[in-house]
């Protein structure tokens, strides 16, 4: 069994590229328990930070632990706005994912059948995975990443290509993600799904850490004048 990677710890975190800092001194410390949801304008760099913590980026300067640890990819996962599918059916999909973690055989079918249950994919198993629905994809992704007992799953804007009932469907699989005891960390532009899945919010503006609060006291009492504009719909998404 893994040993637990949280508390993830951002200590003064700066990216730059092409001369420009992106993030400019992050700091922050995330738990294990609850949604925590990132939110900003357009190119406050919430992606950005999202690649850095699951270590797709390294950052300029500052440094990232994980309970002491400075690498835990094994116990991350990341689910993308558009999901790559390999050319395997759905249930292939979640195969491969298991067989290259060395998952056995038995395991493999066990944890594929519950997962793509859980998503309401079970129906759809045997199709391409290239042939499902935008909602569809999505859910795949997720159970994709699920499957693999993730200790945290970082999701980048997971609905924003989709349709209202597609994007509840796939909120309803991130909320069943969560309560199965792994912690989610997303962005998102919706306010309405940041009120309905935030636990706490990290709100991002040029690149710095404007405030950090519980979700409800975020919404009803920020305490920025950026955040309070953002929730206003008064500063450039």
């Amino acid at each position: 069994m893994s040993q637990p990677i949280f508390p993830l710890v951002l200590t003064g975190l700066v990216y730059e590229a092409g001369g420009q800092a992106l993030l400019k001194g992050i700091t922050a410390e995330i738990q294990a328990t609850g949604r925590t949801l990132i939110l900003g304008p357009n190119g406050a760099g919430k992606s950005l930070l999202l690649r850095l913590c699951h270590g797709l980026l390294k950052p300029t300067r500052g440094r990232i632990d994980w309970c002491g640890q400075t690498e835990a990819r094994r116990d991350q996962a990341m689910v993308f706005q558009r999901p790559v599918m390999l050319r395997r059916s759905a249930m292939g999909n979640l195969t491969y994912a298991l067989a290259c973690r060395g998952v056995g055989r038995a395991e493999r079918r066990r944890r594929v059948e519950e997962v793509l249950d859980r998503t309401g994919l079970a129906a759809k198993a045997k199709l391409p995975a290239r042939v499902l629905s935008g909602g569809e994809q999505q859910r795949l992704a997720l159970a994709r990443a699920w499957v693999l007992r993730p200790q945290v799953l970082f999701l980048d804007e997971p609905t924003a290509n989709l349709d209202p009932a597609a994007s509840l469907a796939v909120e309803e699989v991130i909320l069943e993600i969560q309560a199965s005891g792994t912690k989610i960390v997303m962005t998102t532009h919706d306010l309405g799904q940041a009120r309905r899945l935030g636990d706490e919010i990290l709100f991002l503006c040029d690149g710095r850490l404007v405030e950090r609060k519980a979700a409800a006291s975020f919404f009803s009492g920020p305490e920025s004048p950026e955040a309070a504009a953002f929730i206003a719909g008064r500063l450039t998404w």
